[in-house]
């Protein structure tokens, strides 16, 4: 009797000890969450407040929601997406659970690729002395490389938004590399994903942001071993007709 329930009570220490463990982490989290998100501003990335997950669903009242706790509340979100640090902290501290997204096209771009490609071509570009800006890991096994944007021509027909991640149902359609440009956004670290998923950076903010194309050759390559497939470079930088 004494040693079964000695081993109950065990068990129950142990349960208890990564609780305690797992509420710490979260409290460090959550007291990074707010320096982390007016860093972003202050490095020129626009926010807005984004949905958070709600058990291993999303925060909004969408039925079935294609992409939980990753897209923004708001319709608006391009007008509302700011670097205001005032308005950032009164959204981080009124809405403590929502994640936030960065506009994308305005001051930067994101280059976003699946995990294991992201890895392998980030040890290259630094192997290659190729400077690297902010990147970030999604837990739903993206990698995040933020760059500056390709800006906006004079000529407004030469440019078209990036579609690959502004309407949710279609994501799944481009599993290797997405180019987020105008008209487009990501989650910004610190962010949350359902099934306790996090966004953090892997590298920081104080990394300036590089042009997007000294890093594509090495990130399509790297994508397209990871695809199992040669590289197609005439495909590869559609983007570029700006």
């Amino acid at each position: 009797m004494s040693a079964e329930f000695g081993r109950r009570s065990g068990g129950q220490g142990r349960i208890s000890q990564w609780l305690r463990g797992r509420r710490t982490d979260r409290e460090t989290e959550d007291s990074r969450r707010e320096p982390l998100l007016l860093a972003a501003a202050a490095a020129g990335l626009p926010l807005a407040p984004a949905a958070y997950p709600s058990g291993y669903r999303c925060s909004c009242d969408r039925v079935g929601c294609p992409t939980p706790a990753r897209h923004p509340v708001s319709f608006a979100w391009q007008t509302q997406s700011t670097t205001d640090h005032a308005q950032i902290e009164r959204w981080a501290r009124h809405q403590p659970q929502a994640n936030f997204i960065t506009a994308t096209g305005m001051v930067h771009d994101v280059l976003d690729v699946p995990l294991d490609a992201g890895r392998e071509a980030l040890e290259r570009l630094l192997a290659a002395g190729t400077e690297v800006g902010p990147v970030a890991e999604t837990g739903d096994g993206r990698m995040l490389f933020f760059t500056l944007t390709r800006g906006t021509p004079e000529d407004e027909d030469e440019w078209w938004p990036c579609e690959l991640d502004c309407h949710p149902e279609t994501m799944d359609e481009h599993p290797g590399l997405r180019w987020h440009c105008r008209g487009s956004y990501v989650l910004v670290p610190p962010a949350r994903l359902p099934g306790d998923l996090t966004v953090q950076w892997v590298r920081g903010l104080e990394h300036p942001l590089p042009d997007p194309l000294s890093l594509l050759e090495i990130l399509t390559d790297a994508c397209s071993r990871y695809a199992g497939e040669e590289p197609d470079h005439t495909t590869a930088a559609w983007p570029l007709r700006g």
